[in-house]
């Protein structure tokens, strides 16, 4: 029988700091190393520059890369309707009048008008020899496809999401049966089986009906992050912390999480990074910092931050020494929930100290209003109290240790880990606009000195440190913390860090129309030729970074490149970097591409175009994860068919039959725009349990929610579907 493990190669863990980032902050003066000395062991140091190409057949940006070989013909000229873009139409194939105004010079010295192809596409157009004709509506995935399903025969390229795609599957072209006319494309599939299964939509003859969408692959995603200076400020130095006026900590309603007596060995990378050793929490000595707060009530902030110190000092043996701050924010960081907690009651009760004024929020939401950032709480909360499927690849999902699918929506642990972050909220540790987020608000937690701390993307939140902090101030990524994880080996739980915010497949593609390409061959292979070159190395490049123009060579027309993740990658061209900071005044590398450049709207995004652009604040916080990461001290789910199945990460989408889709769709409580949406301007129940508790009719307690949305709502018909179509697909992967 075949491995269900992906290749060495892919399993490799070869993360580091570069990819875990999205978007640019300023032009930085070359690609530097981030890497600490000694890290990661089993991944190449990122950041270093070489003036010529290396080899490395499986490369994009190698010179011994396979080289794209056209392996269909089609008429020149053949023309392409293609209704494709991201989400809204500045980010199409073309220029918008918004972003090209009555024309604009671009770093590749080419002026470019409205209505016209990006150059991203002006170079596809030239290379493979087809013409497009851009049809896009300028709408979200769901809404494009929605838009066109009923005149299929008006487009041959069409965006949407996963799901619709698979579920219309007889409107499109099913490439599976086109893999040996897309060679690039089949050896992409064969070397990541697991995206091979995330893009299956039929088991009975393993069809695949749309061209799948990596925003990076295999790597972290969201991390907590943290003003690291207010950390130093309250914890770091010799004797007791003073300050002359400090606020009162509220009384205490959030209570214990890890033990109260005991000890707890946790696994850490050394401070140096050279390799890995063994801390212990010692609450028989220490006690719980959580316990003995709340046995003082209510109490100074001076008070309090001692009583944290005395703690790190007991509790680790004097490990941290001085630098009390390493046990939140160094590379050997072991923090868990309720230090967390401890150290929120701190920063909330010394503003004086952190920001000189009385008022400061501990843990905030990027857009407290904005239900698309809330629902960022939630997850963060999975992580702090050990509970899958808060922040699942498909819907609340994630295997269990049983190998089925479980729903983290009828879960207890979840509706306990929400429990517990509404104490926080009572406590005054949560923003007060997430927890009144109808009320006037602010975002500005950052450039007003107003908030600690919040969970998001490394690279967009660090960007800050630019545009937004003073020198000295400092917004970092942390360690995700220590939690109890249930993950079979113990009957226990096991202490130990764990991340479920892992990339893989994304929730969008683009199909092949059949009615648009139906007697036409010339479209259909030219469709197939444009799916097959994104995934060549060359094509990956061009998808990411745009044209050769916006790229830095040498002069023999090579790319100058750095290593990035064990691969030589493209750096990005001196004028490009300037015209990205001059276009983008937040810095963000991903909107420009997508507005200007017309790249990162679909197939495999490399994110080495971004980790370029990232601050070197970012790349420190994230460089330590990468090392955690690479030693093994912080787990995460594999992109595998794993031997203990609670590892596994949840395929995209699954292969359901149409009855199973239609039945689906009638659980409108469960759907995308019921009760726990993740968009923008809708609700969540599980953010409004953190924000406010229980209420409403069904939903009064944490029993009554599990009894609502299992029998109420058809969550357990749900769930017994969805184990259907993953219990087909298992059996379809192990026939591979």
């Amino acid at each position: 029988m075949k491995s269900k493990k992906l290749s060495a190669k892919l399993v490799a863990i070869t993360v580091a700091a570069a990819a875990m980032l999205s978007g640019c902050t300023k032009v930085p003066e070359a690609p530097t190393s981030s890497t600490p000395a000694n890290s990661n062991p089993t991944s190449t140091p990122t950041g270093t520059t070489s003036d010529t190409e290396t080899s490395g057949a499986s490369d994009p940006g190698s010179a011994t890369a396979a080289k794209w070989e056209q392996t269909l013909t089609f008429a020149a000229g053949t023309e392409l309707r293609m209704a494709t873009g991201y989400n809204n139409a500045n980010t199409g194939l073309t220029f918008t009048a918004d972003k090209a105004g009555s024309g604009i010079t671009l770093a590749d010295g080419k002026t470019y008008n409205a209505g016209d192809l990006k150059p991203t596409w002006v170079a596809v157009q030239n290379k493979l020899g087809f013409t497009i004709k851009d049809q896009y509506q300028g709408k979200s995935a769901s809404e494009e496809f929605e838009y066109w399903k009923a005149q299929m025969d008006q487009v041959d390229i069409v965006s949407g999401t996963a799901s619709k795609l698979t579920e219309n599957k007889d409107l499109l072209i099913n490439l599976a049966e086109h893999l040996d006319e897309m060679p690039f494309f089949k050896a992409y599939l064969n070397e990541n089986p697991i995206v091979r299964l995330s893009i299956t939509g039929d088991t009975s003859n393993g069809g695949i009906y749309f061209s799948p969408y990596f925003d990076g692959v295999n790597d972290i995603e969201r991390m907590p992050l943290m003003r690291t200076d207010w950390v130093q400020k309250l914890l770091d130095g010799d004797g007791e912390f003073t300050a002359d006026k400090s606020n009162n900590t509220a009384a205490p309603v959030y209570q214990p999480y890890m033990p109260t007596t005991g000890t707890v060995p946790v696994d850490v990378v050394k401070l140096d990074g050279s390799g890995t050793e063994k801390v212990t929490k010692d609450y028989g000595k220490a006690g719980n910092i959580v316990a003995k707060m709340n046995e003082k009530g209510s109490m100074t902030g001076v008070e309090a931050v001692n009583m944290l110190r005395k703690y790190i000092d007991e509790a680790y043996n004097g490990y941290y020494g001085t630098a009390r701050s390493n046990l939140f924010i160094g590379q050997n960081a072991a923090w868990d929930a309720d230090e967390l907690v401890a150290l929120l009651r701190c920063v909330v009760a010394n503003p004086q100290t952190l920001n000189g004024t009385d008022t400061v929020e501990g843990l905030f939401s990027r857009e407290d209003e904005n239900n698309q950032r809330r629902v960022d709480m939630f997850r963060f909360a999975g992580h702090l109290f050990g509970v899958r499927g808060l922040e699942s690849r498909q819907d609340y999902l994630f295997v269990g240790t049983d190998g089925k699918l479980h729903d983290a929506r009828q879960e207890a642990d979840t509706y306990e880990a929400l429990d517990r972050m509404n104490a926080m909220g009572k406590e005054g540790l949560l923003s007060k606009n997430f927890l009144n987020a109808a009320e006037a608000h602010t975002d500005n937690y950052l450039e007003n000195d107003a908030g600690f701390m919040h969970y998001d993307y490394n690279q967009t939140q660090t960007a800050y440190n630019a545009t937004k902090l003073q020198d000295g101030e400092q917004y970092m990524a942390v360690m995700v913390p220590v939690a109890r994880w249930y993950d079979g080996t113990s009957s226990d739980g096991v202490y130990m860090r764990f991340t479920e915010s892992w990339r893989s497949v994304k929730t969008d593609g683009w199909g092949i129309s059949k009615k648009g390409v139906e007697g036409n061959e010339d479209k259909l292979k030219a469709a197939l030729t444009l799916i097959d070159y994104a995934f060549s190395p060359e094509g990956q490049i061009l998808m990411s970074y745009g044209p050769d123009e916006f790229i830095k060579t040498n002069a023999d027309g090579s790319y100058v490149t750095f290593n990035f993740n064990g691969k030589e990658m493209p750096v990005i061209a001196d004028a490009t970097y300037a015209e990205l900071w001059k276009l983008e005044k937040g810095g963000s590398y991903t909107n420009y591409a997508r507005f200007y450049l017309g790249s990162t709207l679909s197939f495999a995004k490399s994110q080495a175009f971004e980790y370029q652009c990232t601050h070197e604040v970012g790349r420190i916080g994230a460089g330590y994860i990468s090392n955690a990461i690479g030693y093994g001290t912080i787990k995460h789910p594999e992109l595998a068919i794993t031997s203990n199945p609670w590892y596994t990460s949840v395929p995209t989408v699954l292969p359901h039959t149409d009855a199973e889709n239609n039945e689906i769709k009638t659980f409108d409580k469960l759907a995308s725009k019921g009760e726990f949406s993740s968009s923008k301007g809708d609700k969540n129940l599980l953010v409004d349990i953190i924000a406010s508790g229980y209420s409403g009719q069904g939903t009064s307690s944490a029993a009554e929610t599990i009894t609502t949305v299992s029998n109420d709502w058809g969550g357990a018909t749900y769930l017994e579907l969805k184990n259907d179509a993953w219990n087909r697909l298992k059996k379809f992967y192990e026939g591979l």
